[in-house]
């Protein structure tokens, strides 16, 4: 049986209630005397000093169970209108007289400001006229994802944030409008202003930017604008792909839209597929006492998800598509390729795990994969250079963690490259585990989300819902998908799969076998006491079947940076790979010894460090973002690590066949 590990949650939770309770007496107070002195007007608030958190510790304690970014600051203070507000403040919106597109940078400009202040900020809240008064026992929620400094919370989140400082002019009041002048004509009152760029795209429901004053911690409103909406809120959009089969003869193509009724794609010469339809709701999230994030302040409406199979395809080949209806509006034709079939002499594709996603504009978020934009970049490059047939992209999909907009913003992100290759992916930690849902892990780190979201957004050729394990095949390569956050006991139902998933594999026709999952079983970044990176249970219980089925090389995520090992069993180097003539790494797998493990969990999320020693199964390892390029054919699998930023090879080998 798993030694699964508990997650004792009433005496945090115990505690977070009585400072909570402490904090929501806190309240924007504004000092102001216009009679007497009306340049001398501070519009910042005065709260009640905070308790001092030792953030460092917390990062360290739990920097591989869930990491802590800095807009979860945001999303805990106390709000309120700001009492005898300053008469001459405005906040416009570029838009606020049109409709916004499905994506715009739209420009919000603050005036009227007295004495500008470094916590003066402007939020995006979708959607309009959300409550945003004082939760402070919202501080339990961020506190089950992994966020621990005790903060009160917004009863609703906001989308994005800014400080007013984002334009440098803002603080040194560099841009002036006098309000007041005397009977000499000289200027009395003058204020200031700031102008902000927000990167907005179409999340359906309409949107509202909001002026704080008090900084983070106790902000109360000083303004809010009308509320703006898009102009065509069912328009589909964030198109992408995957396999169904081993085939390469049919592709799913699965988009999102505001409207219920079903749509059309339309592909190759004529064809067409109307599509099914299905959402999910706040219902359907997990939560605990008290509530999760995705049954509470983080919801957000995601609309219906569209999802139709094209068939009739040819593998290795080139379509055009288009999905939508003459109603709801129809998306851009696009081209697509399809992945070789399974069988075929080669396979060109680009895996990676902990992705995530970034903003296009100087917002806050919560939740900030730093490198995500780099690596999307880089591998939209290699897509459009016609090279690569698919993706795997092996677990932490877009870190929402419960705060659901946020799927938007990565299905957005994605978009040009996974809506032209087969865009395969594994369940991790934080699209599933959540407490007493049936999760190996006892914690809460999809925020309440428990696989919903996920696997409505990427169906993948699974058995059925919550059974998230699959295999594959593309050109010379079997691939066998599993869930670490699934049992994986030699009792299970999963462990059963695996063993005859690998078993069966014909390996006169697909002569690699790769295996793949997000939790490692080989890691040299230790992770935190609370949850190690590598669970040894699972090394144990799983790794036997790898060396009897012959895997010649398996991939993981979860521990963010890229680490390569010797072809390893049990811990020991059965083999050591030899250079070749060009001095690249090569492992001789016709006398079979056992599977080189590789980490490539580098795609976003911010970079673990190693430590400085490291155990003699690991040959290389580097904490750069980037992604794993692999080409295989009958005879050679070659792997390439590439830096993002760079595009160079940072780590290069070989494993051969005779």
């Amino acid at each position: 049986m798993i030694s699964n590990i508990s997650f004792e949650l009433s005496s945090i939770f115990t505690v977070f209630l009585v400072i909570s309770l402490c904090f929501s007496s806190c309240s924007c107070i504004r000092t102001r005397d216009l009679r007497r002195n009306a340049e001398f007007i501070d519009h910042t608030a005065i709260s009640r000093p905070q308790p001092r958190v030792d953030h460092a510790r917390m990062m360290a304690e739990f920097a591989n169970h869930t990491a802590i970014s800095d807009f979860r600051i945001i999303n805990r203070k106390s709000l309120g209108d700001c009492p005898d507000p300053n008469p001459y403040i405005r906040i416009n919106v570029s838009s606020a007289n049109a409709k916004l597109s499905d994506d715009q940078f739209v420009t919000v400009t603050i005036s009227g400001v007295l004495v500008p202040a470094a916590s003066d900020w402007v939020a995006m809240i979708s959607p309009a006229n959300s409550d945003v008064s004082s939760c402070p026992l919202n501080g339990i929620q961020y506190q089950q994802t992994g966020d621990f400094s005790i903060l009160p919370l917004l009863c609703h989140y906001p989308v994005k944030a800014q400080y007013a400082s984002s334009d440098p002019g803002y603080l040194a009041c560099k841009n002036q409008e006098c309000q007041q002048r005397n009977a000499r004509g000289d200027c009395v009152v003058k204020t200031c202003s700031a102008t902000l760029q927000f990167h907005v795209i179409n999340i359906r429901t309409d949107i509202e930017f909001v002026f704080f004053a008090g900084g983070f911690i106790t902000p109360c409103i000083l303004k809010r604008t009308t509320p703006t909406s898009f102009a065509n809120p069912k328009k589909p959009l964030y198109g992408h792909l995957s396999s169904i089969d081993s085939t390469g003869n049919s592709m799913r193509v699965t988009w999102v839209s505001g409207d219920k009724t079903p749509q059309k794609v339309q592909y190759g010469n004529g064809k067409s597929q109307t599509s099914v339809v299905t959402t999910f709701s706040q219902a359907d999230m997990c939560s605990s006492v008290p509530a999760s994030p995705a049954k509470d302040f983080g919801w957000h409406d995601p609309g219906y998800v569209h999802s139709a199979v094209m068939t009739g395809l040819q593998p290795s080949t080139t379509f055009s598509y288009r999905y939508g209806s003459n109603s709801a509006g129809w998306s851009d034709s696009i081209k697509f390729k399809t992945p070789p079939a399974g069988g075929a002499d080669e396979v060109k594709f680009i895996s990676f795990g902990d992705m995530g996603k970034a903003p296009r504009d100087p917002s806050l978020e919560h939740y900030i994969q730093p490198g995500s934009l780099s690596v999307v970049n880089a591998i939209a490059s290699e897509v459009s250079s016609g090279n690569i047939d698919s993706i795997f992209h092996i677990g932490d999909i877009s870190y929402a963690t419960g705060f659901l907009v946020e799927w938007d913003f990565f299905l957005h992100l994605i978009s040009p490259v996974a809506a032209q290759l087969s865009y395969m992916t594994a369940i991790g930690n934080h699209e599933r585990d959540y407490i007493d849902t049936g999760s190996v892990y006892v914690t809460a780190d999809s925020g309440g989300e428990c696989g919903v979201p996920y696997e409505t957004y990427f169906p993948m050729p699974t058995s059925e819902k919550d059974k998230p394990w699959y295999s594959i095949e593309q050109g010379s390569v079997h691939f066998t998908v599993i869930s670490t956050e699934h049992d994986w006991s030699e009792s299970s139902e999963q462990f059963a799969w695996m063993k005859k998933d690998m078993a069966s594999v014909d390996r006169t026709r697909t002569p690699w076998l790769i295996f793949m999952g997000h939790r490692p079983m080989y890691s040299t970044s230790d992770g935190s006491s609370f949850i190690p990176s590598v669970d040894n249970n699972f090394v144990q219980a799983v790794e036997p079947l790898l060396l009897s089925n012959k895997v010649d090389l398996a991939l993981f995520g979860h521990v963010h940076n890229y680490e390569r090992t010797c072809a390893v069993y049990q811990g020991e180097c059965k083999a050591m790979p030899t250079k070749d003539g060009n001095g690249i790494d090569t492992y001789d797998n016709t006398n079979y010894q056992a599977p080189v493990h590789a980490v490539i969990g580098m795609a976003g999320f911010s970079l673990d460090s190693f430590p400085s020693t490291a155990s003699s199964w690991s040959l290389t390892r580097i904490s750069e973002f980037g992604y794993a390029r692999v080409h295989a054919t009958r005879t050679d699998l070659n792997f390439e690590f590439v830096n993002a930023n760079t595009t160079e090879v940072g780590d290069r080998f070989h494993i051969t066949r005779s």
